[in-house]
């Protein structure tokens, strides 16, 4: 009998257990802690700005495959990262990204499950939801084509969303104490506005956290329109 397989996408607050937690804290530990140190000296900033008293939206650029672990030492809670589907479809690391608390997600359309797993994961009043605006990696030190979908999970949970500048790991250097990180924080970003308003405020405060340059899309407008709602 063909065994069936396993469901990335949605997530139950079940799914979400002090096990995931440990592992991401020992991933955390091993990567930010023990092997970032021996190439990169890291800034961390604006950490005041983290909530201690609610749930959020975990919101960095992404430019490489440090950043939910760099994320994750700067708010020190657990993060159930939104990963792209395509990484789950290799089964070992679809293994280690399960055990992480990742869920897949189609970056094409926000769906459904989407939905319904960002609920579950604010439910559990422990752990909160890691997502890159941007979608994939983008090195080319502008932000710009955000996604929509952020925005409209940060209203429909009605939870602010929290900017985080990454730069420094844009090209990996490989050479020991010789590369420089800079993880900034900025100030929380209130779900109660327009969505485009919320994409601009994340985009110009992540560009000015890490000096980049801010590249405003009115594709954004186009995008996502028949956003599913379940709330």
């Amino acid at each position: 009998m063909e065994k069936k397989k396993k469901n990335y996408t949605k997530r139950e607050i079940s799914d979400f257990t002090e096990g995931k937690y440990k592992f991401q804290l020992f991933g955390r530990w091993l990567i930010s802690r023990t092997l970032i140190p021996l190439f990169y000296k890291v800034e961390y900033t604006g950490l005041e700005n983290v909530p201690s008293d609610r749930n959020f939206i975990v919101a960095p650029n992404h430019i490489s495959y440090l950043d939910p672990f760099l994320a994750g030492e700067a708010v020190k809670k657990p993060i159930a990262f939104m990963g792209k589907k395509e990484l789950f479809e290799n089964n070992t690391l679809a293994f280690l990204l399960d055990g992480l608390a990742c869920f897949a997600v189609n970056r094409e359309k926000l769906e459904v499950s989407t939905i319904k797993t960002a609920i579950n994961v604010f439910k559990t009043n422990r752990w909160m939801l890691g997502i890159f605006p941007q979608g994939g990696i983008r090195r080319n030190r502008k932000i710009e084509k955000i996604n929509k979908g952020f925005a409209v999970i940060a209203k429909q949970m009605k939870t602010d969303i929290l900017p985080i500048g990454l730069t420094g790991s844009e090209e990996y250097n490989w050479i020991p104490f010789k590369g420089k990180l800079k993880v900034a924080v900025g100030e929380p970003i209130s779900y109660n506005q327009e969505l485009d308003d919320i994409i601009d405020e994340w985009g110009l405060k992540v560009a000015k956290l890490i000096d980049y340059e801010y590249i405003k899309d009115n594709a954004n407008e186009k995008e996502n329109k028949d956003t599913p709602s379940v709330v």
